[in-house]
């Protein structure tokens, strides 16, 4: 049974609990933080920080290594290529924060790859543009939760 994970944007938008997930989920390390930084309040940010620490201590959370860290950063710089060829030449700004969100995704998605986890996401385009660069497995969220 393989394993997999969610992207931030499936845990926010399906409104996820971290306590009630199947045996085989994984949690990314860049997802908590994601979604510690968001959080409504310190009770939430803490109760975030103990799943965290659990999934830790249960050898569940995918965290980035030196090599992800590298291919992430060769990922960003092929899809600015890619950026800029579309542009002929000129690299087309892309709005703000959106740099950082997808430099978050190719973290998620190049470190998934190394425990061989599905990443589910309903951030499609993104995770498709990654998976160019990465051979990362995506699965968009609503197939994977029609069945």
């Amino acid at each position: 049974m393989p394993y997999f994970t969610y992207d931030t944007s499936v845990i926010v938008s399906r409104k996820l609990s971290l306590h009630e997930t199947p045996r085989n989920f994984i949690l990314s390390a860049v997802v908590m933080m994601e979604l510690m930084s968001c959080a409504a309040d310190s009770s939430r940010r803490k109760a975030y920080e103990r799943s965290f620490r659990q999934y830790q201590e249960d050898n569940l959370l995918i965290v980035p290594n030196e090599d992800d860290w590298l291919l992430a950063a060769k990922i960003m710089f092929l899809l600015s290529q890619e950026r800029r060829r579309e542009g002929r030449g000129k690299l087309r700004r892309l709005p703000p924060g959106a740099s950082q969100r997808l430099a978050l995704d190719v973290l998620i998605a190049v470190s998934a790859r190394r425990w061989r986890a599905q990443v589910v996401t309903e951030n499609w385009a993104d995770f498709k543009a990654i998976q160019r660069y990465c051979n990362a497995t995506i699965i968009k969220a609503a197939q994977f939760f029609k069945s």
